[in-house]
């Protein structure tokens, strides 16, 4: 099959990446070998850009910012390129995220799924703001012309329903697949005592602020505990840094037991993962997130939210923990309930892996969305 990803987001060797990054690598690499043929088609920029890394063509047009009329400026180059693509070396299955379809004309020889990686009216519920019309008015006419979705999660996929219509269109639940070669059972003999790892953007929805909240309350009980920080800054509206937000929240006796290490590569995360005693992921939402499982899979004592998809991801007590991430001190009370049964830690690291084997492998995923692309041209 040929399947065209529609984003900007695919990172070329050695970019920092997001989540959605991560997954088209992981995917992209699986769906090759297996005999796919994969093009991802983006706008970003000021420069065009064609090119192969590891038998994925990645093609990206500069974004026009024209007033008024850039918007349909990027899509019609889109448009354009993919007719002509699919004459000469035809497309089975068009996918991109929740906003991606709302202005592409549909060509009536291709079929076109949605990923549910968190569109603007999930996210919109999760962090209780409104939504926003111009956006919301491009997700439903987007959503209107898939042939079908897939759903990262469970919850995704019942929360975007609460808004938008799949228009009885197939729906499927199929989590993230996890670079299993890349995040290897963890080496203990590395682990730093009472050494606790959060990675993820530098942000309020990351719950990075209520887990150093957090850090005074575990440290009455454990003086030495200490939090490695990993992910890029995010900035304000106003340009301002939440860094040095939380730099000038907290006093300096409370900031002495947090090191902020900046924005890190994925291949270098599996080496800090490997040091943590406990990795600390307390988001306030997530359609799935990558980094819980991705530490599970390391077999490394990984705390997570229990709202969203956490429950999904870890059965509290058996192959993780869960936390209020909005709670400071249940944030606190989790990571001292952990800290407190670090000879179980050997029993639940395997059990974490055990899920991600069962839940993320990249196989068994890969699979899947083979068997429903198929199933999408077909229809």
């Amino acid at each position: 099959m040929h399947i065209c990803f529609l984003s900007q987001e695919f990172p070329l060797n050695g970019a920092l990446h997001g989540g959605i990054g991560s997954f088209l690598l992981t995917f992209s690499s699986a769906l090759i070998k297996r005999g796919n043929k994969v093009t991802v088609i983006g706008i970003n920029g000021k420069i065009f850009h064609d090119t192969i890394q590891d038998g994925v063509r990645v093609v990206t047009f500069p974004k026009s910012n024209a007033k008024l009329i850039g918007w349909w400026r990027n899509f019609a180059r889109i448009e354009k390129f993919i007719n002509e693509l699919h004459e000469n070396q035809p497309i089975d299955i068009i996918e991109g995220s929740e906003l991606t379809l709302a202005f592409l004309n549909r060509n009536p020889k291709l079929k076109y799924v949605i990923r549910l990686h968190g569109g603007h009216h999930f996210f919109a519920e999760g962090e209780n703001r409104k939504v926003n019309t111009w956006k919301g008015f491009q997700e439903k006419r987007s959503f209107s012309k898939a042939d079908g979705f897939i759903a990262v999660s469970e919850y995704v996929k019942m929360h975007t329903a609460k808004f938008l219509s799949y228009h009885n269109k197939p729906v499927e639940v199929i989590n993230y697949p996890i670079a299993l070669e890349k995040f290897y059972p963890a080496d203990p003999t590395k682990v730093k005592p009472n050494s606790l790892v959060f990675a993820g953007t530098i942000c309020e929805k990351k719950g990075i602020r209520q887990l150093i909240q957090a850090l005074p309350i575990v440290a009455e009980s454990i003086p030495d505990i200490h939090l490695e920080v990993f992910g890029r800054d995010w900035h304000f509206p106003d340009g301002k840094s939440y860094v040095e937000f939380l730099k000038e929240k907290f006093t300096k006796e409370e900031l002495k037991r947090v090191t902020f290490h900046g924005p890190v590569s994925h291949s270098q995360l599996p080496g800090y993962y490997e040091q943590a005693e406990i990795c600390v992921f307390p988001s306030h939402m997530e359609t799935q997130g990558l980094v819980a499982p991705e530490a599970m899979a390391m077999e490394k004592p990984v705390i997570f939210s229990n709202t969203g998809p956490g429950p999904e991801t870890i059965d509290h007590g058996i192959n993780g923990w869960l936390c209020n991430p909005k709670d400071p001190k249940d944030i606190a009370s989790v990571i001292l309930e952990a800290l407190s049964q670090k000879e179980n830690f050997y029993k639940i690291g395997k059990e974490a892996r055990k899920k991600v084997l069962g839940k993320f492998e990249t196989g068994l995923i890969t699979d899947r969305n083979l068997e429903f692309y198929r199933k999408i041209k077909n229809s």
